[in-house]
């Protein structure tokens, strides 16, 4: 049974194994990895997971670029399967091509309904929050992301070119 946990060190070796799958240079939505992390040593990576941590909290600052935002990784017992983050609030690129959730699914566990299961729960934290509708994004050519996102109430406002490519932008009212 998948479950929504914190980003924690101990699923250091499933994490680099789900990085693996993905490829060295793919991005992989959802985890907050930032070109400078370093997830390679077992100290960097608890360091990185503790920051991952601190995004949520709105009473300390975040990196440049960054919004406030609550990092989950989607697990199966000690099995990283694929990670969802919900941003607190937009600034102009997330307003632009991010959106307000990003997720992620490793290749191998991929075809499951993990993200729609994974999306329709943090959309119920997003609700908790204050919110009362979100913006998602995706590519263009990705089917399984336009139905997850259809699935759980994702209205298209436009499809645009942005800073980083052709974007569909889905508004949920929650």
């Amino acid at each position: 049974m998948p479950q929504l946990i914190a980003p924690c060190p101990h699923l250091h070796g499933s994490w680099t194994a789900a990085q693996e799958e993905w490829g060295p240079d793919a991005h992989m939505d959802g985890a907050g990895l930032g070109s400078d992390d370093d997830v390679d040593s077992p100290e960097g990576f608890a360091a990185w997971t503790q920051k991952l941590r601190g995004y949520a909290d709105r009473s300390m600052p975040v990196d440049h670029g960054r919004v406030h935002a609550t990092y989950w990784w989607i697990t199966e017992g000690d099995t990283y399967l694929g990670a969802i983050d919900l941003r607190h609030y937009l600034n102009g690129f997330l307003l632009d091509a991010g959106g307000h959730i990003g997720y992620g699914i490793r290749p191998s566990a991929r075809r499951r309904g993990l993200a729609t299961w994974a999306l329709s729960a943090v959309l119920h934290e997003a609700r908790v929050l204050g919110m009362d509708r979100v913006l998602l994004t995706c590519d263009p050519g990705n089917e399984a992301s336009v139905r997850t996102i259809e699935r759980c109430g994702g209205v298209l406002e436009d499809v645009r070119e942005t800073l980083i490519g052709p974007k569909r932008r889905y508004w949920i009212t929650l």
